[in-house]
């Protein structure tokens, strides 16, 4: 990947804003939906659809295409918020977020919403479908690659780590798991929850690549992903440390905005602090 300029860091950090602001607005109109997690993902999230992902909004079932995969399938306002400016569906849709018969549902859905790769509800799951993607992706002899983006809680999942051994016995390099490391899962904190610590070793002793990073330094980001894409031999995984609810200074790490909208004195701060006005 080429050197990135300060004018295009400061353009995906400004797109990056822009997701935050629908993610607020999806969730405000609905009172319902998961903006913690989604808004700490939102760097990570634009860096690859307005960067890095080969697609094509025009046809998003291009047979080579990059992959991308939600694990943590209640973040998914960051999906599509990012996919409706990708100019995957209108923007103005985003507002059916949650509505009956939308095709913005609570979870992901594939084959109902235009760029979506995977069905996502139960946790854990991702990895093992990203797996199976990276293998075909061999067998087919093709060079797209694979992005799995996963939650912190995730990693209290069994099927994580039995994903994470087939991916090293396979030498999957064409597979790069993200890990949103916000700390925060539904129930309170990760560390409190069930410890993690020491997450990089553990993956080192899976066969896995490992790289920290700070998941809201954009040169940090493309940085990473461009070093998984130049590991040959192993799956990378990033650990990419973000603070939940990113970007909303009374939204920041706090346990309760992982599944709880903001009311409408709150929406305007939020907008306000992110630069935007109620409409």
């Amino acid at each position: 990947m080429a050197e990135v300029s300060n004018a295009k860091l400061r353009e995906l950090e400004d797109r990056a804003r822009l997701l935050r602001c629908h993610i607020l607005k999806m969730t405000h109109q609905v009172q319902s939906g998961h903006p913690g997690g989604s808004m700490s993902a939102c760097d990570i999230v634009t860096a690859l659809y307005f960067h890095v992902l080969r697609v094509d909004p025009r046809n998003p079932m291009w047979p080579d295409r990059d992959r991308f995969v939600l694990s943590k399938g209640h973040a998914c306002p960051v999906l599509y918020a990012a996919l409706a400016e990708r100019g995957f569906f209108p923007v103005p849709e985003l507002m059916t977020f949650r509505r009956i018969n939308s095709r913005l549902q609570g979870h992901p859905e594939y084959g109902t919403t235009p760029g979506v790769e995977n069905a996502a509800g139960a946790e854990g799951q991702g990895l093992s479908f990203g797996v199976g993607l990276g293998l075909a992706a061999r067998l087919d002899r093709k060079a797209w690659r694979v992005y799995a983006l996963l939650g912190d809680g995730e990693q209290d999942v069994g099927q994580t780590w039995e994903a994470a051994l087939a991916a090293a016995k396979y030498h999957l390099d064409n597979l790069t798991a993200i890990i949103d490391r916000n700390g925060i899962q539904q129930e309170g904190r990760t560390e409190e929850i069930m410890p993690l610590e020491p997450l990089g070793d553990k993956w080192r002793a899976f066969g896995w690549n490992v790289l920290t990073i700070n998941g809201h330094d954009m040169r940090q980001i493309l940085a990473g992903i461009d070093e998984a894409h130049s590991h040959k031999g192993q799956p990378t995984v990033i650990i990419a440390k973000t603070t939940k609810g990113k970007g909303v200074s009374f939204m920041e790490n706090v346990v309760r905005y992982h599944g709880a909208a903001t009311t409408d004195e709150e929406l305007k701060r939020a907008l306000a602090e992110l630069g935007e006005a109620v409409p």
